[in-house]
């Protein structure tokens, strides 16, 4: 028979016995049990979250849960149901859409693929949804997309209106 791993142990003195304090006045570690007098390390436990008596963090928070992205881009959104209003061959732009009062006088214009689209359009927008896109092409119309005034780079932070007034 070989050796098992069941009959493995470390040699004589290689483990000691941990010291049990705290077994009255006589020799190591009675009274105070090496935690010295009074004070915090004495007690019995405190809580990992405990900060020594400032006011904890989740008090020194806001009630407010998550955060705001400072460079989320929102759109002024369009659906295609909207488009039909527009004669056929037309090119619809934001500035098309601001005249008829489609979506607000400044910021970026998404166009979104909810309802039919029947008639031949040429559409500008910053943005479209793919069903938007493929149902306008379908239709036999056209779809631009107009570059973003920030370019290639990350928005702005805070609002992007101050750059979108096009």
């Amino acid at each position: 028979m070989g050796l098992k791993i069941h009959d493995l142990k470390p040699d004589a003195g290689a483990r000691k016995a941990r010291r049990r304090v705290g077994r009255g006045i006589g020799g190591k570690g009675g009274k105070t049990a090496g935690r010295g007098s009074k004070g915090q390390g004495a007690r019995g436990s405190i809580p990992a979250r405990f900060e020594g008596g400032q006011t904890p963090i989740a008090r020194r928070t806001p009630k407010a849960k998550g955060f705001r992205n400072p460079f989320r881009v929102e759109y002024a959104v369009i659906n295609l149901d909207t488009l039909e209003e527009f004669s056929t061959d037309s090119t619809i732009d934001p500035e098309a859409l601001r005249s008829k009062g489609l979506v607000a006088k400044r910021g970026l214009v998404k166009v979104l693929g909810r309802g039919e689209v029947t008639k031949k359009f040429a559409v500008k927008a910053h943005s479209f949804s793919k069903t938007a896109q493929a149902a306008i092409e379908a239709a036999g119309g056209s779809v631009e997309i107009i570059p973003l005034p920030w370019g290639s780079r990350r928005p702005p932070a805070g609002s992007n209106n101050a750059l979108t007034n096009r």
